[in-house]
């Protein structure tokens, strides 16, 4: 096991939330702790910044009221979220004081540890961090990262019938898919800044298939069959003759090829 955070990457409608599940009682059961849509990075970006800092105010209450406006999830997620509160009270308190340095990213990192201090291991999944990923690498410069990837027609389909108030769901196939293609072409652009013994690009019918367990617990050193067993697609998988808008294509061929070698010639392209 390494203490090295594990940022679980993926597209909405990607099937990272059932992973992150799995992954959060395995992390639990190893005394540490993995939250399900965490989101503090996301909201540190948008709210720590190096003017925030030389005007001193740290809006740790605007971070506090979005955690819980829709709060993180998962086994121990109680504890967690009293360890961020904590620190961000504190860092807030030393802003204030102009004693908290002017690095957004140093102060962001330092959040984190104590939010995780003296776990095991830890780590965290949030959709939109695929939109922040050079700020993830320099908050967490020893992150390892899994990137999990979702045939284009099968995510954008289930954008389509995700019901709740979410205004930003697409409204058709086609800009599902050009949604999906940006997301996900943020990736291809961040992965070659990482050394690759800290990535994983896992694709989803693989992962339910139980195709990708053997190599997802060398990369974490965790026993993860247990926990991985009860994930299955709710959808049919594409078909192999469906067709993809160029860009689109050329981000999934790209992705499938990161993936190999769990990947078959049987996957839809």
């Amino acid at each position: 096991m390494t203490t090295s955070p594990l940022i679980l990457l993926g597209a909405q409608r990607c099937g990272t939330t059932a992973f992150a599940y799995a992954l959060n009682l395995a992390f639990h059961d190893a005394g540490g702790h993995f939250t399900v849509n965490g989101k503090v990075l996301y909201l540190l970006h948008r709210w720590l910044s190096r003017q925030d800092l030389a005007d001193r105010h740290l809006r740790t209450d605007e971070i506090l009221h979005a955690l819980d406006r829709r709060p993180p999830d998962g086994a121990g997620v109680d504890a967690w979220r009293a360890r961020v509160e904590q620190s961000l009270r504190t860092a807030a308190r030393e802003v204030a004081e102009g004693t908290a340095g002017d690095d957004p990213a140093a102060l962001a990192r330092r959040i984190l540890t104590e939010s995780n201090q003296d776990l095991p291991c830890w780590g965290d999944k949030y959709n939109e961090y695929l939109l922040h990923l050079p700020w993830l690498g320099d908050v967490l410069p020893d992150a390892r990262y899994v990137m999990l990837v979702r045939h284009p027609l099968e995510a954008a389909r289930s954008m389509l019938r995700w019901t709740g108030d979410r205004p930003w769901v697409p409204v058709s196939e086609a800009t599902a898919l050009a949604k999906w293609t940006a997301w996900n072409a943020h990736w291809l652009d961040f992965a070659p800044r990482v050394p690759a013994e800290r990535w994983l690009v896992i694709e989803y019918q693989a992962l339910c298939r139980g195709e990708e367990t053997a190599r997802l617990e060398e990369f974490t050193g965790m026993s993860l069959r247990p926990y991985l067993t009860g994930l299955a697609p709710r959808n049919p998988a594409a078909h192999a003759d469906d067709t993809l808008p160029p860009e689109t294509a050329a981000v999934w061929e790209a992705l499938q090829q990161a993936a190999v070698p769990a990947l078959t010639t049987t996957t839809p392209r």
